[in-house]
């Protein structure tokens, strides 16, 4: 009895564990509010860039850009010096990366709560929603001319003499 219960523990634990798994690995799209996260080696960082307090967009190598966002507001970052990433290894990944930055006050570290990978529509989007880029205006073609659509005038004349006028 107590090995078919062992058995049964053990059975569950490993599906649960692969389905567990499965869920997290599964390709998502990127902007879709998913939370899926990136790494960023520290190497090819080469410049960022403050959205607000909460949010950075950062260059790595190769053109690629990332949405970094802070689990708490960074308050002074906007007009820091600079910013640096400080990690245990090479790479800086959300959970045990922190941003470290020059408050006016001494520094000051927060942790990122994320790193994801922006496609160049998710780039320009964040640019716009956080206010940094004004949305282009697109130009609305001219009305086409459509058949069928003609009016036809009513003669007030006639209707003038049939009311005794």
């Amino acid at each position: 009895m107590l090995f078919k219960q062992l058995v049964i523990v053990i059975s569950s634990c490993y599906l649960v564990s692969c389905a567990g798994h499965e869920a997290t690995t599964e390709p998502t799209k990127a902007g879709a509010g998913s939370g899926r996260t990136d790494c960023i080696f520290r190497s090819s960082i080469r410049g960022y860039a403050v959205l607000d307090e909460a949010n950075l967009i950062i260059d790595g190598s190769g053109r690629r850009k990332y949405h970094v966002t802070l689990r708490q507001r960074a308050y002074g970052i906007s007009s820091s010096w600079g910013i640096t990433f400080d990690s245990p290894t090479s790479t800086v990944c959300a959970g045990f990366s922190e941003v470290v930055f020059d408050d006016h006050m001494g520094g000051q570290s927060i942790a990122i709560a994320s790193i994801r990978e922006l496609s160049p529509e998710d780039h320009e989007d964040l640019l716009i929603r956080f206010g940094k880029k004004k949305r282009e205006i697109e130009q609305t073609p001219a009305p086409a001319e459509v058949k069928g659509a003609e009016v036809e005038e009513l003669d007030t004349a006639d209707t003038d003499d049939k009311s005794g006028n």
